[in-house]
């Protein structure tokens, strides 16, 4: 089950950023934030190619930083030296954010689709997790797109609460990803055998059918992303026992 910490404060979507104030997304100085502001913490994680979980959402890195090309050519000790634009820290591993939050707060952790297709070649990263949450002992939870590496934490690390997100999979957001695959992850069928106990639904389609059944049919906890105003929140509320935000205070 999905601990009551992460219903009962909102939940900072990619820890606590603000570019403006010199807080990446993803980053030390972000989460640092989160964790001083009591906040809930959302974070991605990619592979480095020496097989360590790296903080980043991106399969790239150009975005957010001075380097291009993929997270997972790059080691972690060479992701580590990258200086994220905008903020003073670099790059973090999984390990290091867990021995920042320490507990503190909730930690809500989505690991990157690492197919292509969102679909049953999950690669290394699932492993590599689990190794690293195994002695863990704070509230912490994990999540995906790819139902097929929620199956495979449940195999890994069955103590540790598992998720999906979820939402329409509109085709314009997901170009490589085949239509019929899109077409039945909109119904969220997985929920079931991969023995999830919440899922994070894009918050303009909490009224889908589907996010009712399983939270009144299946006890579902229902997390949403990603509210961005006060007034997307109390819409969101009326069907998410809690939010994932940006942009604001919460």
């Amino acid at each position: 089950m999905l601990p009551k910490s992460f219903v009962t404060r909102p939940i900072a979507h990619r820890a606590y950023h603000d570019k403006a104030h010199g807080r990446v997304e993803n980053s030390i100085s972000s989460i640092k934030s989160a964790i001083e502001h009591g906040y809930g913490i959302e974070i991605d994680l990619q592979l480095a190619s020496d097989g360590v979980p790296v903080v980043f959402h991106d399969y790239d890195l150009r975005r957010l930083t001075i380097e291009q090309g993929p997270v997972a050519q790059r080691s972690s000790a060479q992701l580590a030296q990258i200086p994220l634009m905008g903020d003073t820290t670099n790059i973090p591993t999984l390990e290091d954010v867990l021995k920042l939050v320490a507990g503190r707060v909730p930690l809500l952790i989505e690991m990157k689709d690492q197919d292509g297709a969102l679909g049953p070649d999950v690669g290394p990263l699932g492993k590599a997790v689990a190794a690293v949450l195994a002695p863990y002992k704070g509230p912490v939870a994990v999540m995906s797109f790819n139902p097929h590496a929620m199956a495979e934490m449940a195999r890994l690390l069955p103590e540790v609460p598992r998720g999906l997100t979820t939402g329409s999979f509109n085709p314009k957001d997901w170009p490589a990803i085949a239509q019929p695959t899109l077409e039945r992850l909109s119904e969220i069928p997985d929920y079931g055998h991969v023995g999830a106990s919440f899922i994070s639904h894009y918050h303009k389609e909490l009224d889908h059918p589907r996010v009712t059944e399983l939270n009144q049919q299946h006890g579902a906890a229902v997390l949403c992303w990603t509210i961005r105003s006060p007034e997307d929140a109390t819409k969101a509320r009326e069907y998410a026992d809690n939010i994932t935000f940006e942009g604001y205070a919460a």
